[in-house]
């Protein structure tokens, strides 16, 4: 059996580590590209969406009609920043209103007919 193929490989595990600092280097411009796409693709977005939902949060005053994580539509009754509570109308005919954190509000629901009115829907 021919086992010339072989031979650059085991004259190199003879040598042991004959590179000297080039098995760095070559590991670096592996993982450095890596971990740039890495930051672009999975952790820029994610830090401009919790910031953006922190803004959102913010911005959540009276009158605001809300959906929460649970699925509860409301309007912002009452705001207690100080106290991260939000209680909200659920019903208007029973005037029915439970208290949230702030942080269970999921998204603000914006009137389209307020845009359309102000020519902003064109």
């Amino acid at each position: 059996m021919n086992i010339n193929w072989l031979e650059p490989a085991l004259t190199l595990a003879q040598q042991g580590d004959g590179g000297g600092g080039m098995g760095w280097i070559s590991m670096l411009t592996l993982w450095v590209p890596i971990l740039v796409l890495f930051y672009f693709l999975l952790i820029r977005p994610q830090r401009t969406e919790a910031k953006r939902r922190q803004e959102m949060l913010a911005a959540v005053k009276k009158n605001d009609r809300v959906v929460t994580v649970g699925g509860i539509y409301g309007v912002v009754a009452n705001v207690h920043r100080e106290a991260d509570e939000i209680t909200l109308k659920v019903d208007e005919n029973n005037n029915t209103r439970i208290r949230v954190t702030v942080t269970a509000v999921a998204r603000v629901i914006r009137d389209e007919t307020a845009s359309e009115k102000n020519g902003e829907g064109q």
